[in-house]
């Protein structure tokens, strides 16, 4: 070989050769026929490749680690021997041997290790959850069942891309009837360019490691579309403007504020394979004798609130409904009246709603948060309300010789019915009294529920 065809050689030693027949028959070029170019592997190509197969094998190698049985039962037994837990399943299994191991389904003992270490006992905080507050008609023990298990909640928003970005809790505050869950971040994506916002539910294990890294269990609790929506509710400051699941132009977001009613709370919060039944609240029993069943017999406790106190509370029982008084598909239940006013209908101090943030915080007048829980005459959750609420000036204002301030409303409505509360003003002494406050049910969830034709 010449010297020049050897640095011709080393010139092209870094890039894929090509080589090609020294000649050429006249019967196989009459013919057509081309060889195909064969290429030859580099060096360092060949070494890509190499760790490239290597990858995929120590990636498989990881997948059938990670849903072994065998594997994952060793761990779950180990586990179990700590606590000194000897189950009759455990007994069952040991004697049925690799076999029976081996049958149950993929990742069943990877599970089983996991709901051990983080102590999820279903039938302890079930039982501690039966214990009801008389005066809220709700579990006294929810946040103490939330905080034993961890239980969080994230946001997950996507913007038109499908690109997603989620967001945990910076804080959470518990009351008798709710929680209120606040989500402070800085690097909100831009409001205009998101198409939807979730909810989740999330239960990790305690491990010694960051949150995010932690194996757990994720809840869909809410799914809410962001564009095409009209804003239902829009307060502000000086610094910000609040939305209830609103449509903006080009503003940030400041923060993210959920109130979420405590009823089923737990169970909501958790997924199906640990938490099955979560179904909505079962049909009243079925009653032939009362003509008027399903319109009295209602108990409701209604309280305002903001991130710091409570405004106002109360608890209303033996509300009823005549069948005459049935209108444009609602039932209504008079809580307060101005011949029926209760003591306890004063607001202690202003509605208003403060916010803070890592780098600003502020107040939001004339705002703040509702929740409602309506029983039926078996004292079980009927209909349940947890929402942010304005107080507006009246549409009609009324006369009153008891109050010399102007007429407020605070209104609230979904599919399942509405509240209508109205207010007077002290003038001077810059108090509120409810002189006004009717609970409207919607006629096809009583007629759903107990049975009914109204």
């Amino acid at each position: 070989m010449s010297s020049q065809s050897v640095k011709t050689q080393r010139q092209d030693a870094g890039k894929p050769s090509i080589i090609k027949s020294k000649s050429v028959s006249s019967k196989q070029r009459k013919a057509g026929v081309q060889h195909p170019p064969v290429y030859r592997m580099t060096s360092k190509r060949r070494e890509k490749t190499c760790e490239s197969s290597l990858e995929r094998q120590v990636l498989r190698h990881f997948h059938a680690l990670s849903n072994s049985n065998a594997m994952w039962y060793q761990f779950y037994i180990c586990e179990c021997t700590k606590k000194k837990k000897a189950s009759q399943e455990n007994q069952m299994i040991c004697d049925l041997g690799v076999v029976g191991v081996q049958e149950r389904p993929k990742r069943y003992w990877r599970n089983k290790f996991f709901k051990e270490i983080s102590g999820l006992n279903v039938n302890k905080w079930r039982t501690k959850l039966r214990r009801i507050d008389p005066y809220s008609g709700l579990p006294r023990h929810t946040e103490d069942v939330i905080r034993s298990l961890c239980i969080t909640w994230e946001i997950t928003v996507t913007d038109g891309r499908g690109r997603q970005s989620t967001f945990e809790q910076s804080h959470a505050s518990f009351s008798s009837t709710a929680v209120f869950v606040f989500w402070g971040a800085v690097s909100w994506p831009p409001f205009n360019q998101l198409t939807s916002l979730e909810l989740h539910g999330v239960l990790r294990v305690p491990l010694d490691c960051p949150a995010p890294y932690r194996p757990g269990w994720k809840s869909v609790m809410s799914k809410i579309k962001l564009q095409g929506e009209h804003s239902e509710l829009c307060v502000s400051d000086k610094i910000v403007k609040m939305l209830y699941v609103g449509k903006g132009d080009q503003w940030e977001i400041a923060f993210v504020m959920v109130n979420l009613h405590n009823h089923r709370l737990v169970e909501r919060s958790l997924p199906l394979s640990i938490s099955p039944c979560t179904a909505a609240g079962v049909s009243a029993l079925f009653d032939d004798v009362d003509p008027e069943y399903g319109l009295h017999g209602y108990t409701a406790y209604i309280e305002l609130h903001n991130t710091v106190r409570v405004i106002m509370s109360g608890r209303f029982s033996q509300l009823f409904c005549r069948r005459d008084q049935i209108s444009n598909g609602y039932l209504p239940l008079e809580v307060i009246s101005e011949n029926n006013r209760s003591p306890n209908t004063h607001l202690a101090g202003d509605v208003s709603l403060p916010w803070r943030t890592e780098a600003l915080h502020g107040t939001v007048k004339d705002c703040c948060m509702i929740n409602l829980t309506v029983w039926d005459e078996a004292k079980q959750p009927f209909w349940c309300v947890s929402a942010p609420v304005v107080m507006t000036k009246a549409s009609r204002d009324t006369v009153s010789y008891d109050f010399d301030g102007g007429s407020l409303s605070v209104l609230y409505q979904d599919s399942e019915g509405r509240v209508e509360m109205r207010l007077k003003q002290m003038e001077y002494e810059e108090q509120y009294f409810v002189v006004n406050l009717v609970i409207y049910i919607a006629v096809a969830k009583v007629n759903k529920h107990f049975g009914r034709d109204y």
